[in-house]
């Protein structure tokens, strides 16, 4: 622990001063040769394999801000524009600290001041423990077992537990979040984005309703800022540091791989979008383990490493099975990711491992880790699933998707059916 806690200072005090960024949007982005960081030619084309067979559109490297690899796939281009899904989410929380900052609101405040009393179903003197720091952090107690996690509809939004009891990715909290934003600053979406981030930081792209719209290199550009901690080439877009950190760190104890909006990684134990249980582990254990994200439905990605100087872009459409948000494509990535230098010296700060379920994602046939005893199989919601287990040969068929399997020592990982 002492020494991660020394390394993160030595990269805060530092990292402002290595960091390079680039002109506006028309301007030329400094590169960065894969040879000057002794990355392997034949790795980064298994990269490049890997990306094109798991249907990513675009995908970009930064090192410190410069662009080491930048690859399309298939007709998309430099230019092509893509969605970002539920990456967005890092994008508003951010926006919700510039709000903040700017005295437009705290996320102290009850939702109710923005939405007006009555905007769910719950109980009024319930209703009022419900702040925006909630909304930001999925804590609301808004009941999820309901038809449509999206509708943000009173009828729809139903009590369950107090506010700050429950920890669940439910969406349609979050999609409030733009009516806050728009009643607090008097702006639309996209006029406070442009306002925030147009002239600062050059950044281009459009909301449509919750959906974010831009090309991969808007995406680069809104990670760099992420990375230089809300500072973009000496001009502070974010001042709030202590909101900031606030939101790459775990912000309540339900789910410590969750900040505000935005997926950590490096932490003792997660839980997967759509189901209330907690899975032991970091959710990306091939990655550097300060490592933090913007995740989309489809594997939208934005990851931030910090101790790596690092950002990392994929657009695309599902690499396997559609998901909301973490999926093994994160772990698969980032396990090539590891493999480019050529003395074979991987990233220097990974999360601990222990070896998985093999394959993964798979068909239903794969093989248990060494020494494990399979206790049960779930499916996203909660119900078991019928498994046989021969000489650690688990089969079992079910339609594809993301199942989580627990073993009788209380461990737990998620596989991906194809």
């Amino acid at each position: 622990m002492m020494k991660r806690y020394l390394l993160l200072l030595l990269i805060t005090s530092s990292l402002q001063a290595q960091l390079y960024f680039p002109p506006g949007p028309a301007g030329q982005w400094d590169t960065l040769s894969p040879q000057s960081l002794n990355w392997c030619p034949e790795a980064l084309s298994t990269l490049d394999s890997f990306l094109l067979a798991s249907h990513s559109k675009s995908f970009i490297i930064l090192k410190n801000g410069r662009i080491v690899h930048e690859a399309y796939y298939g007709s998309y281009t430099q230019d092509s524009v893509w969605y970002w899904a539920s990456a967005g989410k890092t994008l508003k929380a951010f926006l919700v600290g510039k709000a903040q900052e700017e005295g437009f609101l705290s996320i102290n405040d009850t939702s109710s001041k923005y939405l007006g009393n009555g905007w769910t179903s719950a109980p009024a003197a319930k209703e009022s423990l419900i702040t925006l720091k909630d909304q930001l952090q999925m804590t609301t107690g808004l009941d999820y077992l309901v038809a449509d996690l999206d509708c943000t509809a009173d009828s729809c939004l139903l009590y369950k537990a107090d506010a700050g009891s429950q920890w669940f990715y439910h969406n349609a909290p979050y999609l409030l979040l733009k009516d806050v934003l728009e009643v607090a600053t008097g702006n639309s979406l996209n006029r406070y984005t442009q306002i925030t981030l147009a002239g600062g930081i050059g950044f281009r792209g459009l909301w449509l309703d919750n959906l974010y719209f831009s090309n991969a290199r808007q995406m680069a550009r809104f990670g760099l800022l992420l990375l230089g901690e809300g500072v973009w080439d000496g001009q502070t877009i974010l001042g709030d540091s202590a909101y900031f950190n606030a939101m790459v760190a775990s912000s309540q104890n339900l789910n410590p791989a969750y900040g505000y909006l935005t997926w950590l990684n490096g932490k003792n134990s997660f839980i997967q979008p759509g189901l209330p249980v907690s899975f032991n582990g970091a959710i990306i254990p091939s990655a550097p383990s300060d490592l933090y994200m913007a995740a989309g439905k489809n594997d939208q990605r934005i990851y931030v490493a910090p101790s790596e100087g690092m950002v990392v872009v994929r657009q695309g459409n599902a690499a396997g099975s559609s998901v909301l948000a973490l999926s093994s494509f994160d772990n698969q990535l980032w396990s090539y990711i590891a493999e480019l230098n050529c003395n074979g010296i991987g990233l220097e700060e990974t999360a601990e491992s222990e070896s998985g379920i093999y394959p993964n994602p798979g068909t239903g046939r794969a093989f248990l880790p060494p020494g494990k005893s399979l206790h049960s199989i779930l499916r996203a919601d909660g119900r078991p699933v019928r498994f046989d287990v021969t000489a650690d040969l688990l089969q079992f068929q079910a339609p594809a998707g993301l199942y989580f399997l627990r073993y009788s020592d209380g461990s737990s990982e998620i596989y991906q059916l194809r």
